[in-house]
């Protein structure tokens, strides 16, 4: 089993950033991908970004393409989801969780068998 807990989220202005953390316990997660995720208010969740089991390879949705940066420390059990210049349209709840794959490019829900319980990130305008 593995236990994930989302850190970092807040309220923040427009052009802000905020970086989130997301430590693992319970379990090593370093063989295996990350993602985060988010769901906006009324709106299912969705897929933001991933990382590969050893952090070279990472994939974004576009709309955070740029703007946001995914990375793990293995050695901590932790992963981060910087965030540049958000904008209003990034409040949403953020999750992270842990991939049944050790590689990157999984932007389906199914292919995460752990999450987190969710932080929310509220941008102001």
């Amino acid at each position: 089993q593995v236990q994930l807990v989302e850190s970092g989220g807040g309220l923040v202005q427009a052009g802000g950033s905020l970086r989130l953390s997301c430590a693992a316990s319970g379990r090593t997660v370093s063989t295996y991908g990350m993602g985060w995720f988010r769901q906006h208010p009324g709106k299912e969740r969705g897929f933001v970004a991933s990382i590969s089991w050893n952090g070279d390879s990472t994939y974004y949705a576009e709309s955070v393409k740029g703007r946001f940066t995914i990375s793990r420390d293995n050695a901590k059990n932790t992963v981060y989801l910087q965030m540049n210049s958000l904008k209003p349209e990034d409040t949403a709840v953020y999750y992270c969780a842990s991939s049944r794959y050790s590689g990157a490019r999984y932007i389906y829900e199914s292919a995460y068998n752990y999450w987190g319980q969710g932080t929310q990130v509220t941008v102001s305008s």
